[in-house]
């Protein structure tokens, strides 16, 4: 075979490649890693990042920081990471309102949640519940319904954001009963809980993560799941679909890179990243505040985000939304 420069040239520009990729699988992370959150603290996903960053510190011995980017629905913190170097040092926890509603609520979102993207872990389903103002005459669904319908325009429900999964739980359920409620939303389920407890507000879709910690208040009462299902660790409450036919609305959270991560990265991500939340005691604190834990590998991600993008669109649609 005669000796051709390009051909010899290529073979050493893949060789360099191959080896620096490889170089940098060995050695990472060398370097502090960052996990961005589009949400301001106190959101089920910033606990998420907090548990994770805690784990990948205390296994690989390099400070996890967690940068909190809130507003445009995450679509700002999201754009940030899409754009950052792919060499697995800027992360981003995903949710299914930032990487599969966005993009059928907002005229431009800033990233592509498919092709922006490297899929690192499918971390877990984020367990939504309807919580109310205790002053309110209301125990369940059924009197949800009665109240809304005796005062039509007058209650209105929080949720953590413009077409999170809480606003669309809302929207959900004011298509499928027809009772006319309206939505407040907010930056955050934080500030959604805080203006809940306040009275401003006399309802609110909330990650269960938000409101757990003020059930002993006697100031709020949780009265149903979203999910299609009652949450096993809190068989005592009911599921809306259980007085609302066909009611489901699933939400979930996921770890991200930006696309073009080297493969290595992303399988030592995932495996530690997994390690961290199948531990016993990180997975029965997560439990307890709602995250069911899955930690799956970057394909299920994948699948996870395509088909939400569908279902989500479909929902936006049917609601009338229209894109901002």
């Amino acid at each position: 075979m005669l000796f051709h420069p390009r051909r010899a040239a290529l073979l050493a520009l893949l060789a360099c490649l191959f080896t620096a990729h490889a170089a940098l699988a060995q050695t990472y992370p060398a370097k502090p890693i960052t996990i961005v959150i589009g949400y301001t603290p106190g959101a089920v996903s910033d606990l998420a990042a907090r548990t994770i960053a805690d784990g990948l510190h205390q296994a690989w011995g390099q400070p996890v920081i967690v940068d909190n980017r809130p507003g445009s629905g995450g679509n700002i913190g999201a754009a940030f990471v899409a754009r950052a170097p792919a060499d697995g040092y800027t992360l981003m926890i995903g949710t299914d309102a930032t990487m599969a509603s966005n993009v059928h609520l907002y005229k431009h979102v800033g990233f592509d949640p498919v092709k922006d993207f490297a899929p690192v872990a499918y971390a877990g389903a984020n367990i939504i519940c309807l919580a109310v103002n205790a002053q309110l005459p209301i125990n369940s669904v059924a009197d949800v319904i009665a109240y809304a319908k005796q005062n039509p325009g007058k209650l209105s429900y929080g949720s953590s954001g413009a077409g999170s999964p809480h606003h669309l739980a809302g929207e959900l359920l004011r298509q499928k009963t027809g009772i006319d409620i309206q939505h407040v939303p907010y930056r955050g389920g934080g500030a959604a809980v805080n203006d809940l407890l306040g009275g401003h507000i006399g309802m609110a879709f909330l990650s269960l993560s938000a409101v757990v910690p003020h059930l002993n208040t006697g100031k709020v009462r949780m009265i149903a799941v979203v999910e299609k299902t009652r949450y096993a660790a809190m068989p005592e409450v009911p599921a809306i679909g259980e007085t609302v036919p066909g009611f489901e609305m699933s939400s979930w959270i996921g770890l991200f890179a930006p696309a073009g991560t080297p493969a290595d990265v992303i399988a030592k991500l995932n495996a530690g990243v997994a390690r961290v939340l199948t531990a016993d005691a990180v997975k029965g604190k997560l439990a307890n505040l709602g995250l069911v834990v899955m930690a799956g590998k970057p394909e299920e991600l994948s699948e996870v985000v395509k088909g939400a993008l569908q279902v989500r669109g479909e929902l936006v649609k049917a609601a009338g939304i229209q894109p901002e």
